[in-house]
């Protein structure tokens, strides 16, 4: 599986790029919104990838953050949305747009997307409600952009680093603030956020950020 590309842009298409990685060259499918947020030829670029595999095609599918590229395999579970429909609702929304749609049951935003009719906005707001949150909460900490080194060349050897220290598990306090950050991308209004997370945490004192989320939600719905 080929999880991140890292390497010198040599060129851009209508719906993919080529990228060359140490004399290989992998073509990467994006969407529009990640094209025109890449560099120009000669320059260097990173990209996670989504590796898909079928009888007779391999396909790779690029995304600036893993966070999109979770959204991605997540749009893919519905019903009648590929992977090129999954791009298409990404280049229109962005993660966080989707983030929004979805957790909102803006069943119109994900229609704005080319290709997408309204049966089908439908059927993603529906079927990854319950989902969502989940990514959400993934969201907090997979938002940070692929980078890459300005050489591509290949490095020397790194010298063993001592080993760190276990990390300690999140707190409930983690938890909470996880949730309260997510819903305010999604728009929320702070105070209106900060309440429904601490009444959610109240109700169910062992819930993780997802829990957290997908119960302030459902709080949060009747104002919507």
């Amino acid at each position: 599986m080929i999880g991140k590309i890292a390497g010198r842009l040599d060129y851009k298409a209508m719906d993919h790029v080529l990228i060359d990685v140490r004399g290989v060259g992998y073509i990467v499918h994006v969407s529009d919104r990640t094209l025109a947020s890449l560099p120009g030829p000669g320059e260097a670029v990173a990209l996670y990838t989504e590796l898909l595999v079928r009888e007779d095609l391999l396909q790779l599918f690029g995304f600036p953050t893993l966070l999109e590229k979770e959204w991605h395999r997540l749009l893919m579970t519905v019903q009648g949305v590929g992977a090129k429909a999954a791009m298409a609702i990404l280049g229109t929304l962005g993660a966080e747009g989707v983030s929004r749609a979805i957790g909102l049951g803006d069943a119109r935003s994900i229609q704005a997307a080319p290709g997408i009719g309204p049966k089908i906005a439908q059927r993603v707001v529906l079927e990854l409600k319950a989902k969502a949150p989940s990514v959400m909460a993934m969201g907090v900490h997979l938002g940070t952009v692929a980078e890459t080194d300005e050489v591509i060349e290949a490095a020397p050897t790194p010298a063993p680093r001592a080993a760190k220290p276990v990390a300690k598990p999140p707190s409930r306090a983690a938890f909470t603030a996880d949730a309260l950050s997510a819903l305010t991308n999604l728009g929320y209004q702070p105070g209106d956020a900060a309440q429904a997370v601490a009444q959610a945490a109240q109700d169910a004192p062992e819930a993780d950020t997802a829990t957290l989320i997908r119960l302030a939600l459902k709080l949060l719905a009747p104002r919507n």
